[in-house]
């Protein structure tokens, strides 16, 4: 399969339409489930997700679909809003397989992972989990991918850059959902392990509020030093702008959901989030692939280019490829075992975190960057880097 390195939504359209017109057999569909967030608080998240998915689509649908022994097939997205509710993710999971005959279904939370591998090994579908969570994995689901690194990876290093630049005084105000509470149970223990104190913790539904003042000035009543944020990056914005309103001067460390450069664009700028440790913006990695993403990504849209959007296209790319390599398109177990190979395949500019491996368990494993905001840009260290400091 090659693959174009730019292909506009208009150009995809009218090739399809011409081939229509001339007379060209229609290609065989397959579909590809989606089920995710698409309205509520975290909207955005999932809709930078399900953009990742259908760049990638257009482009493989433009240059000829994918080729299963001799057979092109254009692949279709059908995704399903589950307002990132668990049960309601689990109701599309069964929908999407029994109604659309999907082998493959992405899922942009933990909840809807774990609520997918509920049935997914025994109702036959692929679940590609945009979650950091590690237990997505270590619960032994052969039929599961986990797209990202474990957020575990940046407990250490975000503890270690904001207690040495701020203090040793945390502030708990990141949100409530599932994600957030392990991400809580994860990094408060280590910040108090490497001397730290936890002097107020006040989570918030992201996913509901817009006004954070009375959270966030309960929190700062406690005068911390560094206040730990996250969930979607719209919400953690507005809670971080409004922190700074209150008077905080200090350090954030935000969780890997949200971005810096988007949590900037609510939060005021990048002299808003001064001093914020998270993950690395993609248009600031270092990565291979990263600039051909954000180049593509510029052509069609006026936002930031996010890891969400980035990841699942690489995603996307990489299912397409494995479906190829398979030689099937409804054998999951097939196309998850040609995942090593399509991996070890793929172009760089499909590839814009340059994963090298796939792990036995389903993990696709990186050298993940840390970005620091200082002076108003962004410092980039490697995690290996980080480690090898101590």
């Amino acid at each position: 399969m090659t693959f174009t390195k730019t292909i506009r939504r208009v150009a995809a359209a009218t090739a399809l339409a011409m081939g229509l017109a001339g007379g060209a057999h229609a290609a065989e569909t397959v579909n590809i489930g989606f089920t995710g967030p698409l309205s509520g608080g975290a909207a955005l998240y999932g809709e930078n997700t399900l953009e990742g998915l259908r760049m990638a689509v257009e482009e493989i649908n433009a240059d000829g679909g994918i080729d299963v022994d001799g057979t092109q097939y254009e692949i279709n997205i059908e995704s399903l809003d589950d307002m990132y509710s668990p049960s309601r993710a689990a109701v599309n999971g069964k929908r999407l397989v029994q109604q659309s005959n999907t082998p493959v279904v992405f899922t942009p939370h933990s909840g809807g992972t774990f609520a997918l591998q509920a049935f997914n090994e025994r109702d036959g579908f692929l679940i590609m989990s945009y979650t950091s969570i590690p237990s997505v994995t270590e619960k032994g689901n052969e039929l599961t991918v986990k797209i990202p690194p474990n957020f575990t990876d940046y407990v250490e290093p975000f503890t270690k850059i904001a207690m040495e630049r701020f203090g040793k005084k945390l502030g708990v105000a990141n949100a409530t959902h599932d994600y957030a509470k392990y991400w809580t149970k994860a990094f408060v223990p280590a910040w108090k392990e490497a001397g730290g104190e936890v002097v107020a913790s006040n989570p918030m539904d992201y996913n509901k509020s817009a006004d954070f003042y009375t959270g966030v000035s309960k929190v700062l009543s406690a005068d911390p030093d560094v206040l730990f944020v996250g969930g979607a990056s719209e919400p953690t914005g507005l809670v971080v702008r409004q922190a700074r309103e209150l008077g905080f001067e200090g350090g954030f460390v935000v969780m890997d959901q949200a971005k810096i450069d988007e949590v900037a664009n609510v939060a005021g700028g990048m002299d808003a989030v001064e001093g914020a440790v998270g993950v690395t913006p993609l248009a600031h990695s270092d990565n291979p692939g990263a600039a051909d993403f954000v180049e593509k990504y510029k052509q069609e849209h006026d936002n930031v280019a996010t890891s969400e959007t980035a990841y699942n296209y690489f995603a996307m790319h990489l299912v397409a490829r494995a479906i190829e390599q398979a030689g099937t398109v409804d054998d999951p177990i097939a196309i998850r075992k040609a995942i090593p190979e399509a991996l070890a395949d793929l172009p760089a500019e499909y590839n814009p975190y340059d994963v090298q491996e796939i792990s036995d368990d389903g993990d696709l494993i990186i050298d993940a960057e840390v970005a620091e905001v200082v002076d108003g840009e962004i410092e980039l260290r490697r995690i290996s880097d980080l480690k090898d400091d101590d």
